[in-house]
């Protein structure tokens, strides 16, 4: 591994967060990371094309599942304590 290679990796990663992700929770980062590393070892560069990267993408989530459940216990209990009103003094 060169420098070049972690600096062009790590500039792809920074520019992503700054255009589509503006805030990561520490807990959620490493998911970030991990589809930034997928998006730059399947790169058009190294001769992966948008057919061949989706079907990459399509095999390593079988056998996965996805669940709301934690994400919208999260957003529940966030929002019932945002929408208590302070109490008169």
């Amino acid at each position: 591994m060169f420098t070049n290679t972690v600096e062009g990796s790590f500039s792809i990663f920074k520019r992503g967060m700054k255009a589509s992700i503006s805030i990561a929770a520490s807990s959620t980062l490493h998911r970030y990371l991990t589809e930034f590393d997928f998006r730059y070892s399947n790169r058009v560069k190294l001769g992966v094309d948008d057919k061949a990267r989706a079907v990459s993408a399509l095999k390593g989530i079988s056998g996965k599942r996805l669940t709301y459940g934690p994400a919208l216990r999260r957003t529940r209990r966030l929002n019932s304590t945002s929408s208590r009103k302070p109490s008169a003094s």
